[in-house]
């Protein structure tokens, strides 16, 4: 009886080591630089930690967060019946520091991420691949994953051995730095699973003291309220005044604390298969920007993850970096703006015209301006004529 029970699981951790070494060559041959395997019960600390984060109300208006929180803290909330996670890692590494475009003001900053295809389409249409493959093999179950279910990512992939989280709380690799893409594949099959990577940051601080809003009210602590990233891409309406001139000419995104990380530079041994940055989203021009309309906005950002944020939100963007830009030769496509159909955008038009214009001649355009019916529209022009 014991000799047919050891042939049994014999049996088994064979079938789990062929079906692990399937998967990772298939994500290899997909373009994926790491893929580890974690289980579903890894991450004990996470719900937690969650529940930390948003009773400090960190999360600020991203009340998706709180309304997932119970699906969010463990995996097999999301689905019982999940033996083995499949993390996957695609670094995306840039050519050059990011941080190189905030001396140029003319230009507009957007994210590393967000300058090709949006990633979710490109890691998703992946992880379909194999998860088909990888069904048809194993004969059991998948879903896949890429950052928009309630998955709690880094955590899984820290525990899978991908990287650890690091002190700006993304997840830090040593072979790719802090440019790592995020998938996940949960299965009901039984896999051989990865160790998990320890934290290898010590006593840097690079990535907090990078952050212009001192987001980071501890190490490993986000308070996303004061990021810029979350302030241009998950803020509606007015960004708050004091955060408007830190934020520079950053117009999607900020990737200010990630390029700070010393482990970057091992980043630069990328795949092949990388997401490559449009030329044209590299260092576009705040002048061009100012003039998209919605159709223009929706035809230059096809494809792109800027896109979700509507143009209405993104020119509120631009026209902070506008107005942080001082050029003069701004001003009319300000005063165009001033009168767009958008609140959102009519109101931040009115502040970077204030930091575009003298007083003198801000308050005679004021005094000629049409009457405001939006309240929020109407506090802009309070503030920036006191």
């Amino acid at each position: 009886r014991r000799e047919a029970i050891d042939t049994v699981l014999q049996k088994q951790e064979l079938r789990a080591r062929k079906l692990t070494d399937f998967v990772k060559a298939e994500a290899t041959a997909l373009g994926f630089d790491l893929c580890r395997i974690t289980s579903p019960d890894a991450i004990p600390l996470a719900p937690d930690r969650l529940r930390e984060f948003l009773d400090s109300g960190f999360h600020g208006t991203m009340g998706w967060m709180a309304e997932t929180q119970e699906r969010r803290a463990s995996p097999k909330t999301l689905w019982g019946d999940v033996r083995s996670i499949v993390m996957f890692g695609l670094n995306y590494g840039p050519d050059e520091d990011p941080r190189d475009i905030l001396e140029k003001p003319d230009k507009a900053a957007i994210s590393v991420y967000a300058r090709n295809r949006d990633y979710h389409d490109v890691i998703k249409g992946r992880l379909k691949e194999i998860a088909t493959r990888f069904a048809a093999r194993a004969g059991e179950d998948v879903k896949v994953f890429v950052d928009t279910a309630p998955v709690m990512e880094k955590p899984l992939a820290a525990a899978a051995g991908l990287g650890w989280q690091g002190k700006h709380t993304n997840l830090v690799s040593r072979s790719f730095g802090s440019w790592l893409f995020l998938g996940s594949m949960f299965t009901t099959a039984e896999l051989c699973l990865d160790e998990a990577e320890r934290d290898h940051c010590g006593s840097c601080r690079a990535c907090l003291d990078a952050c212009p809003t001192n987001a980071f009210p501890a190490p490993y602590k986000l308070d996303a309220r004061r990021c810029i990233s979350y302030l241009t891409i998950e803020h509606r309406g007015p960004i708050p005044h004091e955060f408007r001139p830190m934020i520079g000419n950053r117009i999607y995104g900020c990737d200010d604390c990630l390029a700070a990380c010393p482990w970057n530079k091992f980043a630069a041994s990328a795949s092949e298969m990388k997401l490559q940055a449009r030329e044209d989203l590299k260092e576009p021009s705040i002048d061009f920007l100012l003039g998209l309309d919605d159709a223009a906005f929706r035809t230059f950002f096809s494809g792109s993850p800027v896109k979700r944020i509507g143009r209405n939100r993104f020119i509120r963007n631009v026209l902070i970096a506008a107005g942080n830009s001082k050029d003069q030769r701004l001003v009319e496509q300000c005063k165009r703006l001033a009168s767009d159909v958008s609140p959102e955008v009519r109101g931040m038009a009115v502040w970077a015209l204030s930091q575009l214009m003298d007083s003198h001649s801000f308050h005679a355009y004021a005094a000629a301006h049409t009457a405001e019916d939006d309240s929020d529209v109407q506090e802009e022009w309070r503030i920036a004529g006191a």
